[in-house]
Order: structure tokens, then C-alpha cells, then sequence
């Protein structure tokens, strides 16, 4: 039987692991607020995208060696180098593309919102990926996508007074095959490692975000070339802006929602409470984006769609956790879920 000592340990534990999730998801939302800040101030969709994850590589070198070396990576990538450039090229060019191109549709919420529907996307990818049980999509998890999928379109229409513009439409498009594109991109790699157990069975979650950011350079230089033909150079208030969503989003806030879902892999219920916080990215979006922005609140039936998000993501983390909890390989799978 477990002791007062041992419970109020478990206790400060979790709670411990609830409050780093929550810094999280606090540093993961500086990517909606600040890429509209360079969308407002005219910079180009392109090279938000590209600088991101070109000043994201030297960000986590430093890291690496904390994190298991950069030599296992460089193995793998050397071992099959077409999965990592055709998963980094979806999970990483597509998401990051489309997410950055829509930042100029509408306030930093509607984006942070709509980007929930990644929490379904990974779902729905399940059976096109995999040939094993992990293939079934549980009753629960759908029906708690499905209010994450009616809040967004409530948000949609509410900001859209009803009706959605041309520009709306595209920018949802954008938003959604984002949403799908990043889970889709993650869980692929996961399932070549599982399949060529040589490249690299050892990497971790930070080893296969620097591995795909890495496998992803060639096609950000590409399109930092597009964007400078396009739109000539860069502001120096666009470069410090895609550097701080690198530090804030690619490293701060992926090392801490690492570090809260490991130290509570094995507890169903502060698992679930670690993930759900993902769910005030959401809040902080709109806090920040009024306070620091000047955009309007939420109101009507788009701040009824947020609160549906809120809840269904809730549901959903709470499902998955509780699923993982225990089990190692599904932990993992669920920690790099975030590793962007």
C-alpha cells in the first residue's frame, strides 16, 4: 500500500508535470501569434516558412549533445535517404508551408484553433499507415475528434459572420492539410525506423526532429530562393521573428512537453492531464493575441466553436494517454506528436 509520503510525491509529481506541459503550450503558441505578426507586417508567407527551420538546425546542435549525438541521425539518414527527405518533405515542408501561408487569414486563435484538427488528422491516418491493430480507430478517440471538428468549423463561420470568403476557404484548406500533413509526416518516419530496425531503433524523439529537420534543408533553400525572387530579402524584423518561433516553439517548448509526458508515462490520468494541456494553446493564442496584437475577442458561435476545441481535445488526450500509459513505443509515438 502505498504511503502518505508516496502519494504526496505522486501528488507534487504530477502536478509538476502538468505545470511544464502547461509552459509548453505557452512557448508552442509563439508560432501562431508571432508568424501573424510577420504576416501584418508584410512579410512573405515563404520566408517565415523557410527561416524557421533554417535557423532551426544550428538551434539544436548545442542540444544534441545532451540528446544522444548527432552521429546516430547522420546514420540513418546516410542508411535511406529518400524516407527522410519524402517524410520531412511532407510532416515538415507541407505542414510548416501551408500553416505560415495561412497566418495572414485571420487573428492568431482562429489559426491556433483550427490546427487542433491535427489531434483527428493523426487518427485518420492510422489505417492508411499501418497493417497491425494499431490501425483501428477507437470509437471514443473519433467522437471526441468530431467536437474538435465542429468547434473548428463553428470558430470558421463565426469569425467569418456566417459565411466564408474565398480567402477563408483557402486558408482553412491551408490550415487542414497542415493539420494532416504534420502527424502524417511524424508517424511515417516512426514506421520506417520500426521497419528498418538498423537506421536507428535507438533515436529518440529530439534525435528524429533534428533528423528530419536536417533531411528537410534542401527543399527550405529551395523555397528561400522562391521567396527571395518573389519578395527580395528578408526584413531583419522577419529573421528575428522565425528565430524566435525556432527557440520558443522548436526547442523550449518540445524539451519541456517531452520532459512533463516522460515523467509521467506510466499514470493514465497525469498523462492524459500533461496532453490536454495543449488545449490552452488555444487561450494563450487569444490572451496574447488581444493584449499584444489588438484582435478581438472570440464571441458568439466562434467563442462557443473555441470551447468545443477545448473540450474535445480534453476528451482526446485523456483517451491516448491513457492507451499509452505503460507502454513505451506508444508513449514515444504520442510524445512526437509534438516535436515541431
Amino acid at each position: 500500500m502505498p504511503t502518505d509520503a508516496h502519494r504526496a510525491s505522486h501528488r507534487n509529481r504530477t502536478l509538476l508535470a502538468v505545470a511544464i506541459a502547461l509552459a509548453s503550450a505557452l512557448f508552442f503558441t509563439c508560432t501562431y501569434l508571432l508568424n501573424r505578426v510577420a504576416a501584418t507586417g508584410g512579410g512573405h508567407w515563404a520566408w517565415t516558412a523557410a527561416l524557421r527551420y533554417l535557423i532551426t538546425v544550428p538551434l539544436m546542435l548545442p542540444l544534441m549533445h545532451w540528446q544522444g549525438g548527432v552521429a546516430p541521425v547522420w546514420r540513418a539518414i546516410r542508411a535511406h535517404p529518400w524516407p527522410w527527405l519524402g517524410w520531412s518533405a511532407v510532416g515538415f515542408v507541407l505542414f510548416y508551408g501551408c500553416l505560415s501561408f495561412a497566418a495572414s487569414s485571420g487573428p492568431s486563435w482562429l489559426v491556433a484553433g483550427t490546427f487542433q484538427l491535427t489531434v483527428v488528422a493523426g487518427m485518420l491516418c492510422a489505417p492508411l499507415l499501418y497493417d497491425d491493430a494499431r490501425a483501428k480507430v477507437p470509437l471514443p478517440a473519433l467522437a471526441s475528434g468530431l467536437l474538435v471538428i465542429a468547434g473548428v468549423l463553428l470558430m470558421q463561420f463565426g469569425v467569418g459572420g456566417g459565411v466564408l470568403d474565398r480567402a477563408g476557404w483557402i486558408a482553412l484548406g491551408c490550415v487542414a492539410v497542415a493539420a494532416v500533413a504534420y502527424p502524417l509526416g511524424n508517424r511515417g518516419l516512426l514506421l520506417h525506423l520500426e521497419r528498418n530496425p538498423g537506421d536507428g531503433p535507438e533515436l529518440n524523439a529530439t534525435q528524429r526532429v533534428f533528423g528530419l529537420t536536417l533531411a528537410s534543408q534542401p527543399a527550405w533553400l529551395a523555397l528561400a530562393l522562391f521567396a527571395g525572387v518573389e519578395a527580395g530579402a528578408p526584413s531583419l524584423d522577419q529573421v528575428w521573428l522565425a528565430a524566435g518561433v525556432a527557440l520558443g516553439a522548436g526547442i523550449i517548448a518540445t524539451v519541456l512537453f517531452f520532459q512533463a509526458t516522460g515523467m509521467v508515462r506510466n499514470d493514465p490520468t497525469a498523462l492524459a492531464a500533461a496532453e490536454a494541456m495543449q488545449a490552452a494553446e488555444i487561450l494563450f493564442a487569444t490572451a496574447l493575441g488581444v493584449l499584444w496584437l489588438g484582435e478581438a475577442w472570440p464571441q458568439g458561435r466562434a467563442l462557443w466553436g473555441a470551447l468545443l476545441v477545448v473540450v474535445g481535445i480534453v476528451a482526446f488526450s485523456w483517451i491516448a494517454a491513457r492507451a499509452a500509459a505503460g507502454d513505451h513505443r506508444a508513449t514515444q509515438d504520442l510524445r512526437s506528436e509534438r516535436g515541431a
